[in-house]
């Protein structure tokens, strides 16, 4: 039977369970059926995951636990409810309850850990908001419940639920802060914590179920059932949180929506609860609030952060060449003008050199353009090993670059440009011209003096430097691209 059949089956089996548990009457068949609902389920989630394999097997196998802990105290609760006429709480099958939850946040952890990078900060605080936000008004609504027991240990017991309740929401939250593809594996994992969470919430709040026309008190568990199973049967299971092209840290209009109204959530629940005129919780909503504070600054200040990054790595591609990694056009004209300052203030000699590969063209038409590239980055790195402190190597445009060498007089240049041409890569030479800056002329004045230098070499054979014309003799020059 293929997948999509099993899936499909199961479904509609799911969904008569469902009807089943509907019309039939509140007492022990409807529980029964629950049993039976959750144990289906705890089969399926465990041939699913011995099918499947693969790296998902250990957080797959720890839901299973999870829910198979939920079923064995399903199956307590029907036996000392009706067959050993007890009170099924505080008892055994308390254990089981409470032992779901642990069980299960450790799979949400471990699914989330495989994906999420070890420097995460901003998705972890993103999680941290949602957790505190979600669990002040769920506090408000379930610790009503918690007091008025005759020993410590129920109290405990019944303190473990919301507790438990907590450690699923930061499951889940961890999940939901995670950006990636959004896979239908993952929707109904989410979609099965929020019924089990909403079943939590409405049995604390129900009193006596069995006077409801809808057992809605154990429907959410029953609709948990069916999409643990099929989230377990999908595909997608293999990998629920599959990595998209967007970044993890990427605040969307969705994710800041979602943010703000957590917050909100907080002003809003002591709102509610003055406008229907409760005694309100103010020392939870005073811990939630302050810790929500804290928690959004600290995610501003993140963001700033990445924002300066970010700026800082912009500012960084904009001033350099992407192939050789060397300065680029834009900072070898800022650099000139720094250049010729400091070096009429220290009254010492600043040289530009303007070079040129020699036939790059027939090189690039013989081997390729990977070749031809490959040949610049080659040339850029050998020769900024050979340059001094001061020096500065620029790629000027196509195979042309730019050295600037102040401190350095035509000789001393001369010399460094034949250290550079016996570094040159795969026996290609270049042509240079060298220029001399008088102390006044303007930085494009001294490109073009070096420009017609290095028209003067490449007409006279190639593979040499020839000296620029004193600014007064020198003649007219090619145009500049």
């Amino acid at each position: 039977m293929s997948s999509s059949r099993v899936r499909l089956v199961y479904l509609l089996g799911g969904v008569a369970v469902l009807v089943a548990f509907v019309l039939l009457p509140y007492g022990l068949p409807r529980d029964v059926v629950c049993v039976l609902g959750g144990l289906v389920t705890v089969i399926v989630m465990g041939c699913s995951t011995v099918r499947r394999g693969g790296a998902t097997a250990l957080p797959w196998t720890l839901l299973m636990l999870g829910q198979l802990a939920m079923t064995a105290g399903d199956a307590l609760w029907v036996y000392f409810t009706y067959v050993a006429g007890t009170d099924p709480f505080p008892s055994a099958a308390d254990g089981f309850y409470l032992a779901e939850y642990p069980i299960v946040a450790a799979a949400l952890f471990t699914l989330v850990r495989r994906r999420r990078s070890p420097v995460d900060r901003e998705a972890r605080l993103d999680g941290a908001i949602v957790v505190i936000g979600l669990a002040l008004p769920y506090w408000v609504l379930a610790s009503p419940g918690l007091g008025g027991y005759d020993s410590v240990l129920t109290e405990v017991i019944a303190l473990g639920y919301p507790v438990g309740d907590v450690l699923l929401l930061a499951g889940l939250a961890g999940m939901l802060t995670m950006t990636g593809a959004r896979t239908p594996a993952l929707r109904m994992i989410v979609a099965a914590l929020g019924c089990l969470l909403a079943g939590d919430v409405v049995f604390v709040l129900v009193e006596d179920p069995s006077g409801l026309a809808l057992p809605i008190d154990v429907l959410p568990y029953l609709l948990s059932y069916l999409l643990w199973g099929l989230a377990a049967l999908h595909p997608s299971a293999a990998d629920p949180l599959r990595a998209g092209a967007e970044p993890i840290t990427s605040l969307t209009s969705r994710r800041l929506m979602g943010l703000t109204a957590v917050v909100l959530l907080a002003p809003g629940t002591l709102i509610v609860q003055l406008a229907l005129g409760l005694e309100p919780d103010s020392w939870a909503v005073a811990v939630a609030s302050a810790a929500l504070f804290t928690l959004v600054v600290a995610r501003m200040v993140s963001m700033l952060r990445r924002l300066e990054e970010q700026a800082r790595q912009l500012d960084e591609i904009a001033r350099t060449d992407t192939l050789t990694g060397l300065p680029n056009r834009r900072t070898l004209d800022a650099q000139i003008v720094r250049d010729c300052e400091r070096t009429a203030l220290r009254a010492v000699p600043l040289t530009l050199a303007l070079i040129d590969l020699d036939r790059f063209k027939h090189f690039n038409d013989t081997h390729g353009h990977q070749a031809g590239d490959e040949l610049l980055a080659g040339a850029a790195t050998a020769w900024s090993l050979r340059l001094g402190g001061e020096d500065m190597l620029a790629r000027y445009g196509g195979e042309e670059f730019v050295l600037l060498m102040p401190g350095r007089d035509l000789e001393d240049a001369e010399h460094l440009l034949a250290a550079l041409r016996a570094a040159t890569p795969q026996r290609q030479t270049f042509s240079a011209g060298l220029a001399l800056w008088d102390g006044r002329e303007p930085p494009l004045a001294l490109l073009r003096r070096a420009d017609t230098a290095l028209y003067a070499a490449k007409e006279s054979g190639r593979d040499r430097a020839v000296r620029a014309a004193p600014p007064s003799g020198a003649r007219p020059d090619r145009a500049l691209a």
